[in-house]
């Protein structure tokens, strides 16, 4: 069991853990302002609605919902646990899992029966990392 999981899901993180466990699991988000955040650059407006629907489906299922920043070209996702007022395991565990499912790229997965998304600019809605 790490440390990460011994926390209950409304314990708040200290700011020194939020650094350490971005480092370590998600290190294309920040801490700013109260919340997790990432921005996401879309190919467009259809690739921002894209993951803009995915977001709120994981969110809904999840029942935990971030704040959305939402424009032309990306999407900026900003997590934060209200009631505990701060961040805890609630938005590291949905952080993960939005950043899994916008950035999956299954013919970079090995055995992949999946083609993914033909590498043209006319179809691309959202830039990878």
């Amino acid at each position: 069991m790490s440390a990460w999981t011994q926390k209950s899901p409304d314990e708040v993180y200290t700011s020194s853990e939020i650094a350490t466990r971005l480092k370590q699991e998600l290190p294309t988000w920040t801490h700013a302002d109260g919340h997790l955040r990432r921005q996401y650059k879309t190919g467009g407006w259809k690739g921002t609605l894209m993951v803009v629907n995915a977001i709120g489906h994981l969110a809904e299922a999840a029942w935990h919902h971030p704040d959305l920043e939402v424009s032309y070209p990306s999407v900026v996702v900003k997590l934060m646990n209200h009631s505990a007022q701060g961040i805890t395991n609630k938005d590291f565990e949905l952080a993960l899992k939005i950043e899994e499912l916008v950035l999956w790229q299954p013919a970079k997965q090995p055995g992949s029966a999946l083609d993914g998304t033909p590498d043209e600019a006319q179809y691309k809605y959202i830039q990878y990392d």
